[in-house]
């Protein structure tokens, strides 16, 4: 019972000493009648602390530097030259292709002239165009002319020359014989194998 009653005596005591502490009058008058804080002049006791405030970096209230002004460094750092050297790789050209020169081939037609052989009528010659391994014309260079041998020739041309006559159609000298021209028949057919001789 006396601890109890000690302990709450205790605690009313401290709470009311707290209560007086705070509202005394002589406290805040103290406070007041203090002297303000003088600033420190950095420089020394010969300098103007007015001409302090103007100089950089310095706030001009307090004398203190300015949070941002602070934060920045003091030498700003030369930006360095930085010069892309060229790359040691060698750039090789891709080879060219090689030039094909496609020549245009040569034409494989060609014109084979026979011999020519004489008869009681005249002079017969031959000529065939061949391309590759066939004759693709027969051309009569020479017939017998003049009166009756103008048409018996006529007949023999009509039969054996050009793209569509016998000549082309059998690919040989064995011919049929034009009737009523029997020697300019055979001397057509001479002169067509002398000529066909020389192309193959």
């Amino acid at each position: 019972m006396r601890r109890a009653l000690l302990a709450i005596t205790g605690l009313a005591a401290s709470t009311t000493a707290l209560v007086v502490f705070k509202g005394s009058p002589g406290t805040s008058q103290v406070a007041q009648n203090l002297p303000t804080a003088q600033p420190v002049n950095p420089s020394g006791a010969g300098t103007d602390p007015g001409a302090l405030a103007d100089a950089p970096g310095t706030d001009p209230a307090g004398g203190t530097p300015t949070s941002s002004e602070s934060a920045k460094p003091s030498t700003s750092p030369k930006p360095g030259k930085t010069t892309a050297r060229p790359s040691s790789t060698r750039t090789t050209k891709a080879p060219s292709a090689p030039r094909t020169t496609t020549k245009a081939p040569q034409s494989t037609t060609r014109r084979v002239t026979g011999n020519g052989f004489e008869n009681e009528y005249g002079y017969v010659q031959v000529q065939i165009v061949v391309s590759g391994n066939r004759i693709v014309e027969a051309v009569a260079l020479s017939l017998p002319s003049g009166g009756e041998s103008d048409i018996h020739s006529g007949d023999v041309r009509n039969r054996y020359d050009g793209r569509g006559g016998e000549v082309v159609q059998k690919q040989n000298g064995n011919l049929n014989t034009v009737s009523g021209a029997t020697e300019t028949s055979n001397s057509y057919k001479q002169s067509l194998r002398s000529a066909i001789e020389q192309a193959f």
